[in-house]
């Protein structure tokens, strides 16, 4: 099985001060920095997927600023991400359209000639057929049954485009993988739509509208799709949120998945922001330690303008705790010491005076909690990746982008060896 990272331009300083807090000396955006692939010795995932909704056109905006844009047009997805070197030369490129990017809109803004140009520009080595997302899901609806007009019309759109989009891809030569997207309302409907997949001659099918489902329907989804399928068709789960479950997905002949989960939950998830592999085939999860920057948080600043919080105050705590932590990762400062200080100034950004004192209290003994498992567990120390041996604390502390999203590196890192180990 592979993992295939769903990227978001996500890069970093590689030179960053911790300590300044400054980027390193003539730096510039994308040129000096690295990605995840470049940073590590070898790659924490087997390929990359870039959305068109990601890259931007002039129909939509993506994340990518207007030269990087062209750029990427210009010189393909290879060049572009940097994967031209020899030791990327079996990473997969996949692409898809970006179907969230135009969900509102009654048929798709692309064709399937114009994404097979967007593919042969950018010379992915796989593409998505053009799909349009269906959000509603009925598990109860079996057969041919239920299915609103507009789920019903996405579904007959999605397969006549990946009739159409499997027919021009042939003009791409051997080089090019096609994958038929599956979309539908109901488990039975995707397995229909497999079915009339395969049937056309697909050989890789995408799973699509994967996102809002829990674990249970995302099984009975697999479960529909594989009967009705033969088992040498491969499978793709298209923006795979429950990643750190996918042990519980390898009976169903699944080849690949993407997702930028491990990354996202580095700075998104509200505790789970560090994983570790426990060492008995399992993942486990740390809270990163919140020392937010004082004149940049803005609960911080709410709070000093409403309440008249002294801001000199606020930067030396700010300062303390910092230290307190660095002292700590080299054996000078107690656990006891390091939490205290740290909490002096949680408490402050913690505070919500829109909440009752109760409710901020309880919070505040929550993240005290999770900071003391964090400090006492010290899981940066027992770590091999490059991430946790050249930044140590810094690696765990939640603080601005380029810590924020080391930490998602180190994830990446994490969870690829976890794939690795529990698909052997």
């Amino acid at each position: 099985m592979k993992f295939i990272f769903a990227d978001a331009l996500d890069m970093i300083d590689p030179d960053f001060d911790f300590v300044s807090d400054r980027m390193s000396p003539d730096r510039e955006n994308y040129w000096g920095d690295v990605y995840p692939h470049e940073y590590f010795p070898t790659p924490p995932y087997d390929g990359i997927l870039v959305s068109r909704g990601i890259v931007g056109d002039d129909r939509f905006p993506g994340k990518y600023p207007g030269d990087l844009m062209m750029r990427f047009r210009r010189v393909g997805a290879r060049e572009f991400l940097r994967l031209n070197g020899a030791r990327f030369k079996r990473m997969s490129i996949f692409g898809d359209c970006g179907a969230f990017s135009y969900v509102d809109q009654e048929v798709p803004p692309y064709t399937p000639d114009m994404m097979l140009d967007f593919y042969a520009d950018g010379r992915f080595t796989h593409g998505c057929s053009v799909d349009h997302i269906i959000f509603d899901f009925d598990t109860r609806a079996h057969g041919w049954r239920g299915g609103s007009p507009s789920a019903r019309r996405r579904f007959e759109i999605t397969l006549d485009n990946a009739a159409r989009f499997l027919k021009a891809s042939r003009a791409m030569g051997r080089g090019f993988t096609p994958l038929g997207v599956i979309q539908g309302w109901s488990p039975d409907s995707m397995g229909h739509a497999a079915r009339k997949l395969a049937k056309m001659g697909y050989q890789y099918l995408a799973v699509g509208g994967m996102v809002p489902l829990n674990a249970r329907q995302i099984h009975l989804c697999l479960q529909a799709i594989r009967s009705c399928i033969p088992a040498k068709v491969r499978l793709h789960l298209l923006g795979f949120a429950k990643a750190e479950q996918i042990q519980e997905f390898t009976n169903y002949g699944i080849a690949s998945f993407d997702t930028t989960s491990p990354l996202r939950r580095a700075f998104k998830d509200a505790r789970a922001n560090y994983y570790h592999a426990n060492g008995s085939g399992k993942l486990d999860y740390f809270s990163a330690i919140r020392v937010p920057q004082a004149t940049e948080n803005a609960r911080l600043k709410r709070r000093a303008k409403t309440s008249g919080s002294n801001q000199e105050q606020l930067l030396e705590w700010e300062k303390n705790a910092l230290r307190s932590l660095r002292r700590f990762d080299r054996g000078m400062e107690s656990l006891v010491s390091t939490l205290r200080t740290v909490m002096v100034y949680g408490r402050e950004f913690l505070f919500d005076p829109r909440k009752s004192k109760a409710i901020n209290e309880r919070s505040i003994t929550d993240a005290e909690s999770a900071v003391r498992r964090t400090l006492e567990h010290r899981p940066w120390k027992h770590c091999p990746c490059r991430v946790c041996r050249e930044a140590s604390v810094e690696a765990i502390i939640f603080r601005g982008s380029n810590r924020n999203k080391r930490r998602g590196f180190h994830n990446l890192y994490v969870f690829n060896k976890h794939v690795k180990r529990i698909t052997q």
